[in-house]
């Protein structure tokens, strides 16, 4: 099994650090809408579908991002970069609302998936998340690459302080593994990236005690979004949303954390940080 994560994660490695840096935006648009189509493929199972519905929905998926992005392609940085359009602002506003607001008592209430429901909920994760990987790649892919790792140290911190420190169970009723002090270290080790990243990059755009906390709600927002897929699987019998990645699960296992942390600074940075 070890071997076979080891090869896997090689293998997105070898796509993903090419694309980033040399794809052209409006190829890396599409590259993305490609990937969230392999999610919303995979959302289509959370939901209890069957495997025709649930190819329609991924291909719909990839569909309507390819389509924003052709239809506007100054939104997504493909010809100039006017990254403020009010369809823009609607879908951080919703991913926003959905993550800091409504994902408390949905945690809480270990709500289920269905119908209609289903579907919004569908749209409200996965699209912002599509539209955050290309804006933020848009300002460099270094940004992108910065915002991933901060998910990357928060989930490796947790780990290695959870088995080290755990004790007191964070959400046994949605996943039994995650440890408050797992939780702690994620925190600790996040600053102490944000910190040391925050020096080089990002010492212009506000005051270090505003950092710290941006750096803070990050990581739980990132934990929030783990939890969340952990309540989805739970709650439609599944270990993993797929089996695409050897090794590691699908595609939302990969990107669970991504789905609520990278809206979140998108929209930090449209909203607040875009003239500073």
């Amino acid at each position: 099994m070890l071997r076979t994560r080891v090869i896997t994660a090689l293998a997105l490695m070898a796509l993903l650090l090419p694309s980033l840096f040399w794809l052209p935006q409006s190829a890396w648009a599409l590259l993305v809408a490609l990937f969230i189509g392999i999610a919303g493929w995979e959302w289509g199972g959370l939901l209890g579908w069957k495997a025709l519905a649930r190819i329609v929905l991924g291909v719909l998926t990839t569909l309507v991002c390819a389509a924003l992005s052709l239809a506007d392609p100054a939104a997504i940085g493909a010809a100039g970069f006017a990254p403020g359009q009010p369809w823009v602002q609607v879908l951080y506003l919703c991913s926003v609302l959905f993550w800091g607001l409504l994902m408390p008592f949905w945690l809480r209430g270990k709500w289920t998936l269905g119908g209609i429901v289903g579907l919004l909920v569908g749209a409200v994760v996965l699209l912002p998340t599509w539209l955050a990987m290309v804006q933020l790649r848009a300002l460099g892919p270094g940004v992108l690459l910065a915002v991933f790792a901060i998910v990357w140290m928060a989930d490796i911190a947790a780990y290695f302080a959870g088995r080290r420190f755990g004790r007191n169970k964070l959400a046994p009723a949605i996943s039994p593994g995650k440890t408050r002090e797992g939780a702690y270290g994620a925190a600790v080790g996040v600053l102490c990236y944000g910190l040391l990243v925050g020096h080089f990059f990002f010492a212009t755009l506000m005051p270090l005690p505003l950092w710290i906390v941006v750096l803070l709600v990050l990581t739980a927002v990132s934990i929030v979004g783990d939890l969340f897929e952990s309540l989805l699987k739970r709650n439609a019998g599944i270990k993993d949303s797929s089996n695409v990645l050897p090794g590691h699960g699908g595609v939302l296992d990969r990107i669970d954390s991504l789905t609520s942390t990278l809206p979140v600074v998108a929209a930090l940075w449209l909203f607040f940080l875009r003239d500073t």
